[in-house]
């Protein structure tokens, strides 16, 4: 079964991205194996906590990434 998960700061990602990042992956998989692992095919979207995720040694916010939350 082909599975994929994606990590999101929260709040930068709203229903409409989320449903296009979940269509978008299914059809790369398809296009990659065969239509027949559509229906097995699982892309998870989580999102993650404000300051609950760190690149090189940084905790990193929104604010610090200058970027905006959206509404969900």
């Amino acid at each position: 079964m082909p599975f994929a998960n994606y990590k999101f700061p929260e709040g930068i990602l709203d229903h409409a991205r989320k449903e296009d990042i979940i269509h978008r992956t299914t059809d790369m998989f398809v296009e990659y194996f065969g239509e027949e692992v559509r229906p097995y095919t699982m892309v998870l979207v989580e999102e993650v906590a404000d300051g609950g995720w760190g690149r090189a040694d940084e905790t990193l916010t929104l604010k610090k990434m200058g970027i905006q939350p959206t509404k969900a």
